[in-house]
């Protein structure tokens, strides 16, 4: 067993460097237009389904709450949380534009939707870039693998180097804090 432990723990550690050389660039850029949309007053949504719902509910609260200094709350939202929008959404229409129909009740130009799917394929995901590109929505995609689909439609795209999704929602976490603590340096003085 301590030898699955140390090659688990060693391909992460690849796929967080692989992925650091291919998006350091990317990161610095997303976390440049969350500081730029924050001091214009606007919002960042995330998104996701299963694990990456999780993300998007956990860095939203690093946004709203803190993330490591004292500051004043920033908006961002989670569209994975409303369980009645979501599900009524989903019988009503269809699980497809959950996370559309939301935007397009609560987004405005200029704020950013950060979108993310290991596969880079969820539908769901897909029609909320879909609309936020309509509306003036910055779109900041955050997936794995070869990106998928997802990868060519946003204004940035975050791609996780493997295609295995434990070591992609791993190598999320790492880009979704660095860009909290590059917001929250930049903006907190």
């Amino acid at each position: 067993m301590k030898t699955i432990v140390e090659n688990i723990f060693a391909e992460s550690i690849a796929v967080k460097q692989a992925t650091l050389k291919a998006n350091a660039d990317k990161i610095a850029q997303a976390a440049q237009a969350m500081i730029d949309a924050l001091k214009a007053g606007h919002k960042i949504f995330f998104c996701g389904n299963g694990g990456s719902a999780a993300d998007s509910q956990h860095i939203a609260a690093e946004f709203v709450g803190r993330f490591q200094k004292e500051r004043a709350a920033w908006p961002a939202i989670a569209l994975t949380t409303d369980t009645s929008a979501l599900t009524a959404l989903g019988n009503d229409y269809s699980f497809d534009i959950v996370f559309s129909r939301q935007l397009q009740a609560l987004g405005q130009k200029g704020d950013i939707l950060v979108a993310i799917t290991t596969s880079g394929n969820s539908k769901n995901i897909i029609e909320a870039v879909k609309y936020a590109k309509t509306a003036g929505i910055k779109t900041i995609g955050v997936t794995g693998g070869t990106g998928g689909a997802l990868a060519g439609l946003c204004d940035i795209a975050l791609i996780a180097a493997s295609p295995k999704t434990a070591r992609i929602q791993e190598a999320h976490l790492v880009m979704f804090h660095t860009m909290c603590e590059l917001v929250e340096n930049t903006l907190t003085k």
